[in-house]
């Protein structure tokens, strides 16, 4: 049974939700403020956080930065603020997605799934050409590996800390080495379920990955103007 913290200081919201995930046969702590859900997120190692952003004493976008310290749990936000600045804000923040307030629960619920099937371990693949995997849950290409199973990204032998759905963005690159990528076929291989993403989500998304990557002087995604993006050589 996945345990989901839950933090914001509206205990209807928190009502809401719960009975929404429970239905769904989801274990769920809270928190009512961001001390008491960083906490909490140190203690009970939940599979995910839904994080409301505005709160006080500490709003979700210091708390995202607090855990994001040593922690890779996905986590969702919660806000009433729909701008796109606030939406892209909080992804760069490492958030792995972005509900809006008032939101229906079973669409929460869909998204909550869709993340944590994003960072499942993946079944073998059946027997076909393929790049060269050293396991069958290791993907290599020169100097970048992906280990599917344990949501892992490397450069050489140095560990790259991604969120799920950098990840999911990067794996969706690298198991199709030049194949060319738009923007909306990017994003339907690194989500589980159909939606709407803006464009500058998106290119949000590639910008924090490429700068992880360069911290290492790696470079994995290129850029192919006018289509989108594709793996480079990773040389």
């Amino acid at each position: 049974m996945p345990k989901i913290l839950l933090i914001d200081d509206d205990p209807h919201i928190r009502d809401i939700v719960r009975f929404a995930l429970a239905r769904d046969g989801f274990a769920v702590i809270e928190a009512e403020d961001g001390v008491r859900g960083i906490a909490m997120a140190q203690d009970e190692t939940p599979d995910l956080i839904l994080l409301d952003i505005t709160m006080p004493e500490l709003d979700g976008t210091e708390v995202c930065r607090r855990l994001r310290r040593d922690s890779r749990v996905p986590i969702i936000f919660l806000s009433s603020r729909d701008d796109e600045i606030d939406r892209i804000l909080g992804l760069e923040l490492g958030g792995d997605d972005y509900v809006t307030k008032p939101f229906s629960p079973r669409e929460l619920v869909a998204r909550v799934k869709a993340v944590l099937r994003r960072i499942a371990p993946e079944p073998e693949p059946a027997p076909e050409p393929a790049p060269p995997m050293a396991t069958p849950h290791r993907i290599r290409h020169n100097r970048l590996s992906l280990d599917t199973e344990s949501v892992l990204a490397f450069w050489d032998d140095a560990e790259v800390v991604l969120t799920a759905t950098e990840f999911g963005l990067l794996r969706t690159l690298a198991e199709r080495p030049g194949k060319v990528f738009s923007r909306d076929a990017l994003m339907d291989g690194a989500y589980a379920t159909e939606r709407y993403v803006a464009d500058r989500t998106v290119d949000s998304h590639i910008r924090r990955v490429r700068a992880k990557f360069l911290a290492l002087g790696g470079s994995p995604i290129e850029t192919v103007h006018g289509l989108g993006y594709k793996l480079s050589d990773c040389r």
